[in-house]
């Protein structure tokens, strides 16, 4: 009686709670997921809208840019929109004190003004497919998680081989919910991409990195690309016979605008999420790693920071080095403030109570989930300690920037000391490496760079787990006493790394018997040392004891299925295309503060300053702005709105994302997420969970009004109100 009692009162508890805002849904399943619930809700649309193999589907507007974001195709042309901070690496590289488009941002007049921008990719999704049965043939109880893995890997790689044979595809198979599924997808992806508008940084980049992750919002955080594609409108590495490319489906643009309530669809390449943790996942994130990797990167920060405030060329070097680093310094700490607001590892913890009384209230459950939890507790307490010393690798040693170059130099050693290689196998070495020569140093400044390297070094010395030390600092300690101010200039006045000049005459010349002067050089040994306790040490404990707490994951999302047979779960995030439903909506940060959910361009003129380089205002815009002259793009209440919030769980990778109404019609590029709310990759929150969009009626304002580029506008199918 006890026993079932606990079970009634559990499925009371765990009743059917899959359709609140929470959740990334696979697009191919919103049939028999969601799609009637998001009807109810508002959509418009159907299953079939939303994904098709058989006809264009909104997916097929939806490109994975460069990897780590999201952009949608709004033109018959290839036309795409992304983020600025999601272009910015490309738009730094292709700028120079002479072109500083980062700064002055820039507009193609016409589609031979337009940038080839080398490095950066869209992927489109053909299709996606469920080959779990097939991916998990062979494999059974009796194995351990290596075995496993190995049957996986064997069965995935040959499926995918069959399924683009003959074809200009891609293919990967993903896992989703922890290994329990498995999916196929194929897609393709387009090379030759080319810079259409880039903005000026005081748009742009409007409050920096201190509004970064805030609302209000007020930063025009938007660039513009095309696809280009070669014959038969494939895919095609560049060349200047290259054409736009013709989408199976772009998407078209509201002008009507939004109010509180209304239906929001996101559509894009969610990064990581990590949802389904336990307390113990929970609590290392938000309580271990979080605080060690923000408090070594704000050092990191404070120096560039410092640099990039006295010197334009500086700024323009280090723009991108800094928001890459800021970026996620800014969510990690917010995300551990939101697990402490909602006291959410207690939350984790009463959850599992119920968990393990379920897997005690039957012996089939007991057996295969009663020891799950306590197994969980116990590999943790193992993991603690690398995992400790991994992060001061990372993001301390491996942060110093002439580390990773000199790590770059590796192959060429390993290739001159064995007997089998070719002079061109050298030449071909060199020459790469003259190449990423030139890009390092394009960016570079040793001063910064020496002072981050004194930072850290420190840093490790101090916090690592002395057993994890590299073995040089050692030798730091005999030498210099731990000076280790005095141990980087040293390293700088004498290492070929140091000087681009140096490394550039020493390739010019190099052959197989120069190896020596590389591994004598002292960067190069710091490199090889930091590399080597990380390669020799960590990484193999962390990856035994990943693969642990992997296969116990695995098994523990199997039993939460079980467990709430009528709740519908939503995999967690692995940068494959999904959707995000909500509505657009305020919220409450904490007591006695509201926050409207949408911001207007008056907000920039109130916080405008103009002696901080953040928020200093464009001149053409403050014009307009004086004159009211906002043409088709202001809203009914007369004003210009930038931003907006809208209940839609987002996370990384979702930046560029498409915000579109319940026609399908694009009204925002989401760009950020409220701090409030950036517990979200670990834990939804409702009430605080907000992503953040640009209004697409300002993006178009800007491309119209401000840079004056009405060939683009023409490009768009624009719906009016």
């Amino acid at each position: 009686m006890r026993k079932s009692g606990i079970f009634f009162i559990i499925l009371a508890m765990l009743r059917f709670s899959a359709m609140a805002e929470e959740g990334m849904w696979i697009p191919m399943l919103i049939e028999q997921l969601n799609i009637k619930h998001l009807q109810d809700l508002g959509l418009k649309l159907s299953a079939e809208d939303i994904y098709s193999v058989n006809h264009s589907s909104l997916k097929d507007a939806i490109v994975q840019f460069g990897g780590g974001c999201t952009a949608e195709i709004v033109s018959p042309q290839g036309l795409i929109l992304t983020n600025h901070h999601c272009g910015l690496g490309a738009i730094q590289r292709l700028s120079s004190l002479q072109h500083d488009y980062l700064t002055d941002g820039f507009w193609a007049g016409s589609f031979e003004e337009e940038i080839p921008s080398p490095g950066v990719t869209v992927t489109l999704l053909v299709r996606m497919e469920d080959v779990t049965k097939q991916v998990l043939e062979g494999v059974n109880d009796q194995m351990n998680q290596f075995q496993r893995a190995q049957v996986i890997k064997q069965n995935a790689e040959k499926l995918e081989r069959a399924a683009i044979q003959g074809t200009h595809y891609d293919a990967k198979i993903r896992p989703f919910y922890y290994g329990n599924q498995y999916y196929l997808l194929i897609s393709e992806s387009f090379k030759d991409v080319r810079l259409v508008g880039a903005l000026p940084s005081s748009i742009g980049k409007f409050g920096g990195d201190t509004d970064n992750w805030m609302w209000p919002r007020h930063t025009g955080d938007f660039s513009v690309f095309r696809i280009y594609a070669g014959k038969n409108n494939d895919p095609a590495e560049y060349s200047k016979d290259n054409v736009p490319y013709i989408p199976k489906k772009y998407l078209q643009v509201s002008l009507k605008g939004y109010q509180k309530n209304d239906f929001t669809l996101v559509y894009g390449y969610p990064g990581s999420t990590r949802e389904y943790l336990t307390s113990f996942g929970v609590d290392l994130t938000a309580n271990k790693e979080n605080p060690l990797k923000t408090g070594l990167r704000q050092k990191r920060l404070d120096i560039m920071k410092s640099a990039m405030d006295e010197s334009r060329l500086v700024r323009l070097q280090y723009t991108a080095k800094a928001n890459g680093i800021a970026n996620y310094w800014k969510k990690m700490i917010g995300e551990s403030r939101g697990i402490r607001r909602i006291d959410g590892i207690a939350k984790k913890e009463k959850f599992e109570q119920l968990f393990q009384a379920w897997a005690d209230s039957s012996p089939d459950h007991k057996a295969r989930y009663g020891n799950l939890l306590p197994a969980f507790k116990a590999v943790y307490q193992r993991y603690l300690p690398v995992d400790v010393s991994t992060i001061y690798i990372v993001e301390a040693g491996q942060g110093i920037e002439i580390v990773r170059f000199a790590s770059g130099f590796r192959e060429l050693v390993k290739i001159s000391k064995n007997k089998a290689t070719t002079p061109d196998d050298i030449l071909s070495a060199r020459e790469s490496l003259k190449k990423n020569t030139r890009e390092f140093f394009k960016n570079y400044q040793p001063s910064i760079d020496r002072k981050v390297m004194v930072a850290m070094l420190r840093a490790m010395a101090t916090g690592m787990d002395p057993g994890f030390l590299p073995d040089v600092f050692t030798e730091i300690n005999k030498n210099y006493n731990n000076d280790f101010e005095s141990y980087a200039n040293r390293l700088y006045e004498v290492s070929i790394f140091s000087d681009s000049a140096m490394v550039l005459e020493f390739l010019d010349s190099y052959k197989a018997s120069d190896v020596k002067t590389i591994d004598k050089d002292p960067v190069f040994h710091l490199m090889a040392s930091i590399y080597a306790r990380n390669d020799r040490d960590l990484v193999p404990g962390m990856t035994r004891i990943t693969g642990q707490i992997d296969s116990l994951q695995r098994i523990y999302m199997a039993g939460l299925i079980e467990m709430q047979r009528q709740k519908v779960f939503y995999p967690d995030a692995n940068s494959t295309l999904r959707i995000a439903f909500g509505k657009v909506d305020d919220y409450y940060p904490a007591d006695a503060v509201k926050y409207d959910y949408f911001t207007t361009l008056a907000g920039v003129m109130q916080k405008e300053d103009s002696t901080i380089y953040d928020y200093q205002v464009d001149p053409r815009l403050k014009k307009l702005f004086a004159e009211k002259d906002y043409g088709a793009y202001a809203d009914r209440d007369g004003t210009l709105h930038v931003a907006f919030t809208a209940s839609n769980h987002t996370t990384g990778g979702n930046s560029g994302s498409p915000v579109l109404n319940a026609n399908g019609e694009l009204i925002g590029i989401n760009f950020d997420r409220d701090w409030e709310g950036t517990l979200s990759d670990l834990m939804y929150d409702p009430a605080q969970c907000r992503n953040i969009a640009l209004d697409i009626r300002y993006c178009l304002f800007v491309i119209d009004k401000v840079a004056g580029s009405s060939r683009l506008i023409s490009e768009m199918k624009i719906n009016q109100p």
